[in-house]
């Protein structure tokens, strides 16, 4: 066995350019059978047009990424695997049809950052100001999909994201679960400069002790997104904001602290909202809201087909009508999909024992 030590600086030149040489081959290799699947993905972009279908197949996406990940063995990780693939699979969306897909803005708030992951960079993205002009976007058709926020794990419901599903005719069309890290973001590089921090409430709550403990005098001034906040503090050199990493690099600023967030485990749940009705993947979740009668019980008996079918629920959340005193909403989230016989039939029996019964949409069960 050659001892290391002892290999010559002009083998070690020639290993290297040798191994090289192999990874331009493969390079070309990927490149041409890349170009192979845009052709062959354009040509079901024909297909679905003459057929009337629609371009995003989120339930076929997600059937091609979990096929992958359980055929992977290795160095890939599964995140830079999803990552890649997801870019491949936006391209192929781009050569059947242009989307425009529109998200809670400026750039590089978390919203955002959640809409580039799950579609992909080749799409174009809107900012919208409101949650409710995402929704009106897509409802008139100059949006393909919506990206909206509607829980965090640490804050709870975003309660204004499940009040426009009673107005809205949009369907949930996917989830995507993003961890968020908050970082401080400023043009110093030092914490003894800084006087002012901007930033959402949510983040400002969710980073309330490292604030105490590190910048107990600075002045806190909130914005209506984090994205903002970095927009400000590169506007004022003795401010800093809290906010994405990605922000920082928009917006020009030095990361002065990482990962400043109270809780480690923070998560936010969007959905992708649109006009779509996904397919089962045998992996899925349907969410439902519904009124029921007020009167004592009637919520449990709405409840108990769930409960008698086996079905999980896995979210129950309230909000108030606002058309009637004392009345409520009930949103509902159950493992399943409204394809599959077990979820049908139940969901046909709640019919029978409410005021009001909506199906919001089947998708996808996103890993959270």
């Amino acid at each position: 066995m050659t001892n290391p030590e002892t290999i010559k600086t002009d083998d070690l030149n020639f290993d290297i350019d040798s191994m090289r040489a192999s990874i331009d081959e493969i390079d070309t290799e990927l490149l041409d059978l890349i170009n192979k699947r845009l052709l062959l993905a354009k040509q079901i972009g024909i297909i679905k047009k003459q057929k009337g279908e629609k371009v995003l197949d989120t339930a076929r996406e997600s059937n091609i990424i979990n096929r992958l990940l359980s055929l992977n063995k290795g160095p890939l990780s599964k995140k830079a695997l999803h990552h890649i693939f997801a870019e491949i699979i936006a391209s192929s969306r781009e050569v059947q049809k242009k989307e425009i897909i529109t998200y809670l803005g400026p750039e590089a708030t978390f919203t955002h950052i959640a809409a580039v992951n799950h579609f992909g960079h080749t799409v174009s993205f809107v900012p919208q100001a409101t949650i409710r002009d995402i929704f009106g976007e897509v409802e008139k058709g100059a949006c393909a999909y919506g990206v909206v926020p509607v829980e965090n794990s640490i804050e709870g419901t975003v309660n204004y994201t499940l009040d426009l599903f009673f107005e809205s005719d949009l369907k949930i069309c996917a989830e995507i679960y993003h961890a968020i890290f908050h970082d401080l973001l400023s043009k110093t590089d030092s914490l003894k400069d800084i006087t002012k921090v901007y930033s959402h409430p949510h983040a400002f709550a969710q980073c309330r002790r490292w604030i105490g403990k590190h910048l107990p005098e600075a002045i806190l001034e909130e914005c209506n997104s984090t994205a903002r906040a970095a927009q400000k503090a590169s506007e004022n050199p003795e401010s800093a904001a809290i906010a994405s990493s990605e922000a920082a690099q928009m917006y020009g600023l030095n990361v002065v602290a990482s990962r400043i967030e109270d809780f480690s485990r923070n998560v936010t749940r969007f959905l992708v909202i649109g006009h779509d009705d996904i397919h089962r993947t045998g992996n899925d979740k349907t969410s439902i809201m519904f009124v029921t009668a007020h009167v004592p019980g009637a919520l449990y008996k709405v409840l108990e087909p769930i409960a008698e079918s086996g079905i999980n629920m896995v979210k129950l959340e309230s909000r108030p009508t606002k058309y009637e005193n004392w009345n409520y909403f009930f949103f509902v989230d159950i493992e399943g999909h409204i394809e599959d016989p077990n979820v049908k039939e139940t969901v046909e029996r709640m019919k029978r024992l409410c005021m009001y019964i909506k199906h919001l949409g089947s998708y996808p069960r996103a890993k959270g």
